[in-house]
């Protein structure tokens, strides 16, 4: 079932095969005269040229590739919030996902452009493969080219042969089923066992591993997903497409660590991992000394607060060796520590301001205040009225007076006075209103 779908799809990219089938003529005549024109050498190392050219023309493709999957992640946050907003309307979920991706310029299928634009050439291969399997003259191949690619084996297995095939049918290629089994299934499980590795580096090394979204998800489930589906459709595929497949996921994987180690993810555990090591590298030479370095430096520096935590602390690790960043990506000696930031993003050493500690009811009411400890003071006793209206210069005999000896004649204004009575005019109510 799987095979005549591969078929049918084959036939509809026949129009590749003349292409396809000259560049792997050319590689031949070049690999032949090294290793001879009827080895497997020859043929399978002009199908591995033929991924590498196809791959260098996809270069720019998977540049923008990492640039679509980096805008992805920046927008997992926003992505989020529209899923929550509007989780009980789809439509209007899907409107808005397509608002932001429309106002951010992100296509979130040119992270599979590579793929896409590479599956054409894969089944001009895989017909051309088949038609060499069945004896057919294809493309530029002649008969004796036809003939020479028949007599290939790689490790014992013909470039036409698949593991689904028959005893007699390996047979007529000169192998034996055994041989073709034992390859197809070591090629197979290389194949499938590359392709995890490669979406695995991906998921623990070059993710915002704080940004928890549904499309963090859904690249945990492919990691497990699309190694199973090369698993059980290789079976169905020739040896010389096993080798053209093995040998792109194997490019594909070197690319990504490329990548992974010199153009990180900001806030990933490989940005954490390459700032460690530049950081060692600047204070042993004090100095940035490849454009690169400046390149990171100057763009650290240019985010000011907005730096991750990795960031920060590469920006620390400077200061504390005497160190400071500037704009322009270099770093020049400095005495004093510069910018050394907290977890929170402030200057160390900067007061934390605290709160004041609110008072119970029962202290408010007696007037209490509390102290370091936990321990209430109570406060100073306000003045009464009495106080209030005893001028400074009073006469001393008079305070004495009033612990109890009788008032003395003409002392009608202090006796007023003590009863809490004002001296003087009192002021209208009329005029507090107002």
């Amino acid at each position: 079932m799987i095979s005549d779908i591969v078929n049918a799809i084959s036939g509809v990219f026949a129009f590749l095969t003349t292409p396809v089938s000259w560049v792997i003529v050319q590689f031949h005549k070049v690999f032949g005269a090294v290793f001879g024109p009827d080895t497997g050498w020859a043929w399978g190392l002009s199908i591995v040229s033929l991924v590498v050219l196809i791959r260098i023309c996809l270069i720019p493709l998977f540049v923008k590739q990492i640039k679509a999957t980096r805008n992805m992640q920046l927008l997992q946050p926003q992505m989020k919030a529209i899923q929550e907003r509007y989780k009980n309307d789809k439509q209007r979920q899907s409107e808005e996902m397509m608002k932001l991706y429309k106002e951010t310029g992100t296509n979130p299928l040119s992270s599979c452009l590579p793929i896409l634009v590479q599956s054409p050439f894969f089944f001009a291969l895989y017909h051309t493969l088949a038609g060499i399997a069945d004896n057919k003259k294809i493309g530029v191949i002649d008969q004796s080219l036809l003939d020479s690619a028949q007599k290939a084996h790689i490790f014992g297995a013909p470039l036409a042969a698949k593991f689904t095939d028959s005893a007699s049918e390996i047979a007529k290629m000169g192998a034996s089923l055994t041989d073709v089994r034992v390859v197809t299934a070591i090629m197979i499980i290389l194949m499938s066992a590359s392709q995890f590795y490669t979406q695995r580096q991906l998921m623990t090394k070059n993710v915002d591993l704080t940004v928890k979204t549904p499309f963090m998800q859904q690249q945990k489930m492919l990691m497990y997903v699309f190694p199973l589906i090369f698993l059980f459709m290789g079976i169905n595929f020739p040896v010389g497409v096993l080798v053209y497949w093995l040998t792109t996921n194997v490019w594909t994987m070197g690319q990504q660590m490329t990548v992974i180690t010199r153009n990180p993810t900001p806030g990933s555990p490989a940005q954490a991992k390459m700032l460690e090591g530049m950081t060692k590298h600047v204070i042993t030479h004090s100095a940035t000394r490849t454009k690169r370095e400046r390149n990171i430096v100057k763009a650290i520096v240019a985010k000011g607060r907005d730096r991750n935590e990795h960031e920060r602390k590469f920006i620390n690790g400077l200061s504390k060796a005497g160190l400071a960043a500037q704009a322009d990506g270099t770093v020049v000696k400095s005495s004093a520590a510069t910018e050394v930031l907290d977890e929170d993003g402030t200057p160390a050493g900067t007061p934390k301001r605290q709160q004041p500690k609110r008072q119970s009811k029962s202290q408010r009411q007696t007037g209490s205040t509390a102290v370091p400890g936990g321990k209430a003071e109570p406060s100073a006793p306000a003045k009464t009225s009495l106080e209030k209206a005893e001028p400074e210069d009073a006469d001393p005999q008079a305070k004495q007076s009033g612990s109890g000896s009788k008032p003395a004649p003409g002392s009608n204004g202090r006796s007023k006075a003590k009863s809490g009575q004002r001296k003087g005019q009192q002021r209208s109510k009329s005029s507090s209103k107002k």
